[in-house]
């Protein structure tokens, strides 16, 4: 979701500069070559059109602008990162980079740019790379998807064409902005994925002769609610889908962020003395429920129960950094309490959950994370919103003004949804993913795999499990089984810190789509962030509603837990 700028050395790991194609299944077909000179065969592409009726939705015209045969590269690590996953840079194999753009409609929405990468040994595979935030940056489908171990190689090194866009606009002063120009905000929220990929389709049919035998999208925060807007829109064009951390109910997200934003403003600002305190609370109510005082919360939903922030109210005699102030108590109430609309937003939703417990203070990337990183910031929200405020004030903040209002200069304390209900219904029917309905991808023989970090101050884990309960309730148990599956994170943050998050679900989700090998036994890996990327500790990764519980043995093993309901 928040993907900020930042530089520093990179530690190059002596490693071959030819990666070894990794096998992850048994392929569809035979390996394909990108023709006998590989060289020739890329730079034969460049300045291929592709019609706009070979776009599957309306749409402008596409064009490859630059084609260049890449060669292989090591593996490099980043002393510093945005978030854990992000400092690293995976080992490449020989391929052909292509950049390009597909023109819009309207003649002053920005082109819809992108990037397709073909190995030269192909495995018949596609894979998607969905966005972060507010996008605006070309996904390069580089590096490694979501929830991906360390240690594996990436999908372009398994062999897979790997293909990213930056959704149809470039990154601004004011980067909600670009919503104010309506072809854009249709491509943020649907089509631009769409478009690339039916244009990744005609490309990889010239290159190699033959279309992708199987196409997957793999997506984390925006990215993970791109993936569930593919598989509800266009339930035909995607084989298996991974989304983690997927903000489904985004309508809902940037209302219930402004509100929190609002809810800390003076003295009801939380400081990190104050947030220590909850976290320290939250562990002595509920740290040893499942067997273990490990600093992980293993059932945070029983937890929402037994946690009461009240107790934490200032008493004679006690100073601020061990206390809450009334104020404190009442935002920390606000950020848990559900937001709720007046009226119905698509698909019937009228609210969106509150957040859950744990994970308060957990150091995300850098010095901050859990709370300070994502609803308080280092210092008390303001308007505009600084760099130091949190950052969902700054995205909720930002999108009331651009995306609801459409007013830059709009007083966000003025704010009401019912003064722009129509436009609030209208943006909730083009951004959120919250149709339960999947027929078309379950009759496709889609498999769509769902991550929820219980940790995730970004956005709430429980509009994910709602949603999934919602799969439930229209299909039945058994049906929605055959189709769909929801995992469980405990005490992990929404960029994967705090405890076991990795998992390689891309081996995982192409075992169920082509050998119909359901996800089972999976565990969830904490690692270390040099090479060999050592596993320090890891936990079962629980399919919704069980949690893991301690049996016996060494509490950094997975098999000293078991799942249960």
């Amino acid at each position: 979701m928040f993907r900020p700028s930042w530089s520093a050395a990179t530690i190059v790991v002596a490693v071959t500069a030819s990666v070894a194609l990794v096998e992850t299944a048994t392929a569809v077909q035979a390996q394909t070559k990108l023709g006998a000179d590989a060289a020739a065969a890329c730079s034969a592409l460049a300045g291929m059109a592709v019609p706009a009726a070979a776009i599957g939705i309306p749409s402008g015209a596409a064009r490859i602008e630059n084609a260049t045969l890449s060669p292989g590269a090591p593996l490099a690590v980043a002393d510093k990162g945005p978030t854990p996953a992000a400092r690293i840079t995976p080992a490449t194999p020989d391929h052909c980079r292509l950049t390009g753009a597909i023109d819009p409609i309207d003649p002053i929405a920005p082109p819809i740019k992108f990037q397709i990468n073909l190995p030269v040994d192909w495995n018949g595979r596609a894979v998607q790379y969905g966005g972060g935030g507010f996008n605006g940056t070309v996904i390069t489908g580089l590096g490694l998807v979501p929830a991906a171990r360390f240690d594996k190689p990436s999908p372009l090194a398994q062999g897979f064409v790997s293909f990213g866009t930056d959704s149809g606009h470039g990154v601004t002063p004011a980067i909600q902005a670009f919503a104010l120009n309506d072809e854009a905000f249709a491509n943020f929220a649907h089509a631009s994925y769409k478009k690339v990929r039916d244009v990744m389709a005609t490309v990889v049919q010239r290159a190699y002769g033959r279309a992708p035998d199987k196409v997957y999208y793999f997506g984390s925060s925006e990215g993970g609610r791109e993936g569930m807007t593919m598989a509800q829109r266009y339930p035909t064009d995607y084989d298996g889908i991974f989304a983690r951390v997927p903000v489904i109910n985004w309508t809902g997200l940037i209302h219930a962020s402004a509100r929190g934003g609002t809810a800390t403003m003076g003295d009801a600002w939380l400081d990190a003395p104050q947030v220590k305190v909850v976290a320290d609370a939250v562990l002595a109510a509920c740290d040893s429920g499942d067997g273990a005082a490990d600093g992980i919360v293993s059932d945070p939903v029983s937890c929402r129960a037994k946690f009461d922030v009240t107790k934490l109210s200032c008493t004679a005699g006690q100073v601020a950094t061990q206390c809450l102030s009334p104020a404190q108590v009442k935002a920390v109430q606000t950020l848990h309490a559900p937001y709720k609309f007046s009226f119905a937003l698509a698909n019937g939703m009228t609210e969106y959950p509150g957040w859950g417990v744990s994970g308060e203070a957990t150091a995300a990337f850098g010095p901050t994370g859990g709370w300070r990183a994502w609803w308080l910031g280092t210092t008390a929200p303001a308007t505009p919103p600084t760099p130091s405020n949190g950052i969902v004030w700054f995205f909720g903040n930002g999108a009331l003004r651009y995306v609801f209002a459409r007013d830059a200069n709009f007083e966000v304390a003025k704010y009401k949804p019912e003064d722009f209900a129509d436009r609030v219904k209208a943006v909730s029917a083009l951004m959120d993913s919250t149709n339960p309905d999947l027929s078309g991808f379950k009759a496709r023989g889609g498999k769509l795999i769902m991550l929820e970090h219980m940790a995730d101050y970004a956005q709430s884990p429980y509009a994910g499990i709602n949603y999934y309960e919602s799969v439930v309730q229209k299909f039945g148990k058994s049906d929605a089984d055959s189709f769909i599956r929801l995992f469980i994170a405990p005490g992990v943050d929404h960029v994967g810190s705090g405890a076991p998050a990795n998992v390689d679900m891309l081996a995982t989700l192409v075992d169920w789509v082509e050998k119909g090998k359901a996800p089972a036994d999976l565990e969830l890996a904490e690692q270390s962030l040099e090479p060999p990327f050592a596993v320090l500790r890891a936990r079962p990764l629980c399919e919704w509603p069980a949690w893991p519980h301690y049996k016996a043995g060494d509490v950094a093993q997975a098999a000293s837990f078991e799942c249960r309901k």
